[in-house]
């Protein structure tokens, strides 16, 4: 598209905009009320770009076209490890204690604390820079006028003045005055909450206009819903009017519905943590202990509740579930998107290619009566969008049908359409469903020529055949897709228009078919497993939609039409899309309108496609999916490409999104009952003996190992039963766990502790010895019956790695004691029927975990509920995405 009729005049300083030196720029406001001319004269640009040195100028001056950075920062991630009040004051503790003479114990303890946050770093540094690999992969293009000639560009390049072109399913770049619209239209509810498409135009607004009132701007994050625009660039970044709203929520990528409950559940154990301290030390003070040495094994205490390899072993599950799902032939465009797989609970998605094959062959040409018709062929060969006799005819511009209809013998010459011209063309299109042609004959007589959906056609039809219905019945009933086809005399017209589209005569229908894909039935039922709903939503006839799902065992609770879902008010769809599984005759708008409806009521959907009509929907869903094949403007738009358009890689996603959930909740059942159990021992225990029951140095040194052996969690294998439905956080549910199963590990805690002072008569640190052996092995091992509902080794086994890492953690802390660092660490040698013993107490309490645990689940109240709440704001970071760069922002 060109853009005529503007004034270009040569370059001109900036007369408003930020200060001086960084270039050319318009509050939006001020551009939308000011005439197209006088604004490209103020952004010392032209209608036909800038200059590529230009541009390259311009974007050192006012920084990256972004609101986000995927940078993997050190600094930042060992900030987050040290961010800790507990864990800065144990180490200002442990500092003075030093001066103070207890020189070995801060060593050690220092070193277990370097030793701790170094491994949380690494971990979570070496996630952050599998992130900014993914990001850095992923690009957003938009097309902007470089040196006069239209180009792809980076989104992230864009600066003001430049000139863009926007059409249907595009994301707007930045913010834009428009120069030229055709039938624009831009979903602007990401910035007002309205869900009506406003209209475009680039007529200047009054000065002063409110942000919804600027109809000659469109927006930066809006969505093209209809028509094509060229505007001129006047904000970008965080000065856009998008830029600013997702600026005020942070320069870093989106916090998920999964890390906010992370960080729920960090506060819930601070809380715990933090009393537990309080009590500790008021307690030890009390008994006339030394302060320093309360104060140490009471901040030590609260490091051992707190998980603080929890971000490493949710950031390690992340970037290991990128990896297996890039070999299950499914690439995530941002590693959150694999939460947002394993949350889906309803897919919508086309009948093309995913529940048929995708290769649409013609079958027979019928004249009304049902009989074979040559002419009806001709004709709808005449009204394709390639013109007969051109070369390549049977590759037609994308529509699958024009292409099988020339691809099949019939119309690789068996019929002829040799001597007949095309005058005019009036292509398809979405509102009128047709296809219009007008064609000479080769004795000169012209004809009008209507191809396209049958309804349509038949309703501009004159004296249509009775038996016509019967017919076009027959042929739905069969799972045949139709074009009805109908002619009439030209009477001079050349060049046809909607207008001219009516008094038509049926000449007959063209007849196609799209085969069911042999392995969707296996692939529905599979999803239908994981406790995803499907849902079809199709241009088709809806007998023929009913018919595929019918052949693949897909149980139908409904059909809507496009005209059902025009009638139908927004809580009246609501409810009807809620038990509906056909969507037929819809249009691109109508499937927006669905998706948004259905996540109304809390369900997290997604929406596969792979057309430029599919493009609002993919924005609309909470997760959009597309294929590998897709056009660019849906692969664009998805969160999600396929390299193969199989339900049965859609399933792996979900899968693995789920899997990672119920590995990372493994961790956090662990911390909240056995290591939390042990913790409330130490604090009891405290109370009652002359002297401590662990040196901090060893209950930090406990923490270690333990953590260390957690991070093989992301590995483990997950039971089918706990994929059936997406989980989510639920505090209660953990807090509920933590009390029940938490004195559990305690009770075997003051068993040990009995044994060593009632048999063994043991001292400070042989008592020592035996409760940091006790307790490793029973926090540690006990992720084997925590890690499933089953009963552990027979119905349900770990991964190897798991396995070995807690039977290392285990070994390793039953050997220190015994070990040349015993007298170092603080322990004496363990006798050998304490080891004996040592085994019968991990028997015994892996046992009564096992009995507790059918006690606790056989309680409703055990379970996860699904709940889900995602309002503007979601919506803001998802788009704020788009706009994400490597460099550093500009302020």
């Amino acid at each position: 598209m060109t853009v005529d009729g503007l004034h270009r005049p040569g370059p001109a300083p900036s007369s408003s905009g930020p200060a001086p030196g960084a270039g050319p720029m318009m509050a939006v406001g001020e551009a939308a009320a000011t005439s197209a001319a006088v604004v490209l004269e103020r952004l010392d640009t032209t209608a036909s770009g800038l200059t590529s040195p230009e541009a390259a100028r311009r974007l050192a001056l006012v920084g990256p076209n972004a609101v986000r950075t995927h940078r993997a920062q050190p600094w930042r991630i060992l900030g987050r490890q040290l961010r800790s009040a507990v864990l800065i004051l144990l180490g200002v503790t442990a500092f003075v204690s030093f001066f103070l003479g207890q020189r070995t114990d801060t060593v050690v303890i220092g070193v277990i604390l370097l030793a701790s946050v170094g491994l949380g770093f690494v971990n979570e540094y070496r996630a952050e820079r599998a992130t900014d690999a993914l990001h850095s992969k992923v690009t957003h293009v938009a097309v902007a006028l470089r040196d006069g000639h239209p180009v792809e560009v980076d989104v992230t390049t864009l600066v003001p003045g430049d000139v863009v072109r926007v059409a249907l399913g595009e994301v707007v770049p930045a913010d834009l005055r428009l120069l030229d619209s055709t039938g624009l239209e831009c979903d602007e509810s990401v910035l007002t909450g309205e869900s009506q498409a406003a209209a475009k135009t680039g007529v200047p607004v009054p000065a002063g206009s409110a942000l919804g009132d600027l109809t000659s701007s469109a927006f930066m994050g809006t969505v093209v819903g209809a028509g094509s625009g060229v505007g001129a660039v006047v904000a970008t970044g965080a000065r856009a009017e998008f830029g600013k709203i997702a600026a005020g929520l942070g320069d870093r990528q989106p916090e998920t519905d999964f890390q906010a409950g992370l960080r729920h559940f960090s506060v819930l154990l601070l809380q715990v943590a933090l009393a537990l301290t309080v009590l500790i030390f008021v307690t030890n003070l009390v008994l006339q202990r030394p302060l320093l040495e309360s104060l140490l094994f009471s901040l030590a205490i609260a490091v051992g509740i707190t998980p603080q390899l929890l971000p490493a072993v949710v950031s390690t599950s992340l970037a290991t579930g990128s990896k297996q799902l890039a070999k299950r032939k499914v690439l995530v465009k941002r590693l959150v998107c694999i939460e947002d797989l394993g949350d889906m609970d309803v897919l919508v998605t086309d009948k093309t290619g995913t529940l048929t094959e995708g290769r649409i062959t013609f079958t027979t040409a019928l004249d009304p009566s049902g009989a074979a018709s040559d002419d009806v062929l001709r004709l709808g060969l005449l009204s394709t969008e390639t013109a007969p006799g051109e070369s390549g005819a049977g590759s037609v511009g994308g529509n699958p049908l024009d292409a099988a209809l020339w691809e099949a013998p019939a119309g690789r010459g068996a019929v002829t359409v040799a001597g007949w011209t095309r005058l005019g063309l009036l292509p398809f299109d979405h509102s009128r469903a047709m296809t219009s042609a007008v064609v000479a004959s080769p004795d000169g007589v012209a004809r009008l020529v209507v191809k396209g959906a049958p309804e349509t056609v038949l309703a501009r039809c004159t004296d249509v055949p009775a038996v016509a219905a019967a017919t076009l019945q027959c042929q739905f009933a069969a799972g045949s897709r139709v074009v009805a086809v109908a002619a009439r005399p030209a009477g001079g017209l050349t060049v046809p228009t909607p207008d001219e589209e009516r008094d038509l005569a049926l000449a007959g229908f063209l007849v196609f078919l799209d085969r069911p894909k042999a392995a969707a039935a296996a692939s529905l039922q599979r999803l239908a497993r994981l406790g995803v709903t499907v849902k079809v939503c199709t241009g088709d006839n809806p007998l023929v939609a009913e018919k595929v799902c019918a052949d693949l065992g897909l149980v139908s609770g409904g059909t809507l039409t496009g005209v059902d879902l025009a009638g139908m008010d927004d809580d009246a769809l609501t409810a009807a899309a809620e038990t509906s599984t056909i969507f037929a005759r819809v249009s691109p708008e109508q499937k927006a309108r669905l998706v948004r409806l259905l996540r109304r009521r809390g369900r997290a959907v997604g929406f596969l496609g792979d057309g430029v009509n599919d493009a609002l929907a993919l924005h609309a869903a909470d997760v959009g999916i597309s294929v590998d094949t897709a056009t660019d403007v849906a692969k664009d738009a998805a969160d999600v490409v396929l390299l193969e358009k199989d339900l049965s890689v859609l399933a792996d996603g979900v899968t693995e999104g789920r899997r990672i959930f119920a590995n990372t909740i493994k961790y956090v059942l662990m911390g909240t009952s056995s290591n939390f159990g042990n913790m409330f021992s130490a604090a009891a225990a405290s109370a009652v003996l002359s002297f401590l029951p662990m040196l901090p140095s060893q209950i930090l040194l406990n923490n270690l190992l333990y953590d260390a052996s957690q991070l093989t969690i992301p590995t483990d294998n997950v039971d089918a039963e706990q994929l059936r439905a997406p989980s989510h956080w639920d505090i209660g549910f953990i807090r509920r766990f933590m009390m029940f199963f938490g004195p559990i590990s305690s009770l075997f805690d003051f068993l040990t502790f009995a044994l060593m002072l009632g048999v063994f008569h043991a001292g400070p640190e042989l008592f020592r010895g035996g409760w940091f052996a006790e307790s490793l092995a029973t926090q540690t091992l006990v992720i084997f019956a925590i890690r499933t509902r089953r009963s552990p080794f027979t119905r349900s086994r770990p991964s190897r790695p798991l396995l070995l890492a807690a039977l290392a953690t285990v070994a390793v802390g039953v050997a220190l004691p015994q070990s040349p660092l015993s007298h170092l660490l603080g322990f004496a040698p363990l006798p050998l029927t304490f080891l004996l013993a040592l085994v019968g107490m991990v028997v015994g309490y892996l046992a009564l975990i096992e009995l507790a645990k059918r006690v606790f689940f056989a309680d409703p109240e055990g379970r996860l509920p699904h709940i889900r709440r995602r309002g503007r704001e979601h919506q803001v970071q998802r788009r704020a995405a788009r706009f994400s760069t490597a460099s550093p922002l500009t302020p």
